[in-house]
């Protein structure tokens, strides 16, 4: 597997999508990447029963396959 990045972030907010997934998501300082261009966000769905919440720290991967 090729490694593309890695980082650590919070999550700044959870969103209910349906009865079997919720949406992690971070979007930067202020709610808008554009107040920093270098700031990495995420827009990401998981499984329900995640136990994670707004605050909560996390680590964003991606890998080529």
């Amino acid at each position: 597997m090729e490694k593309i990045i890695s980082f650590e972030s919070e999550i700044e907010f959870v969103a209910r999508i349906n009865e079997h997934k919720d949406c992690i998501m971070q979007q930067g300082p202020g709610g808008s990447a554009e107040a920093d261009p270098e700031q990495l966000w995420f827009n990401i769905d998981v499984p329900k029963g995640h136990g994670l919440k707004a605050g909560d720290r996390v680590r964003i991967s991606v890998e080529k396959i």
